[in-house]
């Protein structure tokens, strides 16, 4: 019975997990104004949520942020101390601050759970992450990915891929966002929602369709080479035929991407489709809880299980190094064979997946023997010092 309950109040506990909305999108999408729409949103519906901003090259956001990268680090001292651009100093502010990420998740985590002292402060419900404009920074860098991880360990995680959707009008910069979005998704792989932004500007159904019905695409495609959209010989008619079928090839490939993607129209200035987004946040919270938790615990029960060999390959060691310093046995035997040991500890330290263990316990039975050593051949030591003295000066 009292498993029973423990699992109950688990899962519970599990249910009651914020989601952490991870938004990222190039730069000019729109990404800063959606996340103050949200957040507004958020806070209209008497749920307030816990808000970082991960941009440290920022001036001015226009919302409150909980976390923010520009307390911890100076990104204009990074770039002047290190010599970088702006981009490097982006970067390097970012690597700088996934130090803290404990830190953060403790924060969080404290957050997310009831506090005994203050029964009515509620816990958060929502996590909002606002990343650099440079998606390629954060996105392929180690540091966005230590944050990332750090995030999906402990909350479910979704990825808003925020895309402008008047310069998607066309098809070639349509399949470019596709293409991006596809890669952050096998990158990351978290569940991402397409966020069409700006369709106060342009409505997005023509994107919708694009995704869902290939010949839509194929006529769009059409149209937009007859209209020499690609450039080519001007008078003839048509466009690139290399742009042309390389699209033509692109669509009919990303139809399987598609499938596993939330499309959703938002207008960061009107609120338009704002309840939509958060409905599509709730499904792939429950996709990630059924399909990307599992396999993010099978590979935390890898990292355990190495971390475990590693600590039961340094007590052998140690255990070994405190056999050979025994003293011999009264018919004159040692315990163990010292030559063959020395070697396959020797080895076993060369092995990649134990350069990080700590050999504190062995250095110490190393200087246990040398001292032991030394004090029994004091006298031979001694002897063999005379011997030598004894030579040079036959020699002088």
């Amino acid at each position: 019975m009292a498993s029973e309950a423990s699992a109950s109040s688990s899962a519970a506990a599990a249910a009651q997990q914020p989601v952490a909305i991870v938004c990222v999108g190039m730069a000019g999408s729109g990404k800063t104004t959606f996340m103050q729409r949200i957040n507004a949103h958020l806070h209209g519906q008497k749920d307030p949520p816990y808000v970082i901003n991960l941009d440290p090259a920022v001036l001015n956001v226009p919302f409150e942020s909980n976390i923010d990268i520009r307390d911890s680090v100076n990104y204009k001292e990074v770039m002047k101390q290190y010599g970088l651009g702006p981009n490097g100093g982006i970067l390097t502010s970012l690597n700088l601050f996934a130090t803290k990420v404990d830190q953060i998740l403790a924060l969080l985590e404290r957050r997310a759970a009831p506090d005994p002292a203050k029964p009515d402060k509620k816990p958060i419900n929502n996590i909002l992450v606002d990343t650099p404009g440079q998606i390629e920074v954060f996105v392929w860098s180690a540091s966005g990915q230590i944050l990332l991880e750090s995030l999906a360990s402990s909350f479910p995680t979704v990825i808003a891929y925020v895309i402008d959707t008047p310069r998607t009008a066309s098809t070639s910069t349509f399949m470019s966002n596709m293409l991006y979005a596809c890669s952050i998704l096998y990158k990351t792989k978290l569940p991402m929602i397409l966020v069409f932004n700006k369709i106060d500007v342009k409505d997005a159904g023509f994107a919708k369709e694009w995704m869902t019905d290939y010949d839509a695409f194929q006529e769009a495609l059409a149209r937009d080479e007859a209209g020499n959209a690609f450039g080519g010989v001007e008078g003839e008619g048509a466009g690139s035929g290399y742009m042309g079928s390389l699209l033509n090839s692109m669509s009919s490939m990303l139809e399987e991407f598609y499938a596993h993607l939330s499309v959703v129209g938002v207008s960061s200035m009107t609120g338009q489709g704002v309840d939509e987004f958060f409905a599509a946040v709730q499904e792939k919270a429950e996709e990630f809880k059924a399909d990307y938790l599992p396999e993010l615990e099978r590979k935390r029960k890898e990292r355990d299980e190495q971390k475990r060999k590693l600590r039961q390959k340094e007590l052998d060691k140690m255990m070994k190094g405190m056999s050979m310093g025994e003293p011999e046995s009264a018919s004159g035997s040692k315990p163990i064979n010292n030559d063959d040991s020395d070697v396959s500890s020797n080895d076993d330290m060369a092995d990649d997946d134990y350069a990080d263990v700590d050999d504190e316990y062995d250095r110490e039975g190393l200087q246990e023997r040398y001292a032991a050593a030394m004090e029994a051949n004091q006298d031979s030591t001694m002897n063999d010092a005379s011997f030598a003295k004894y030579l040079h000066s036959q020699r002088q």
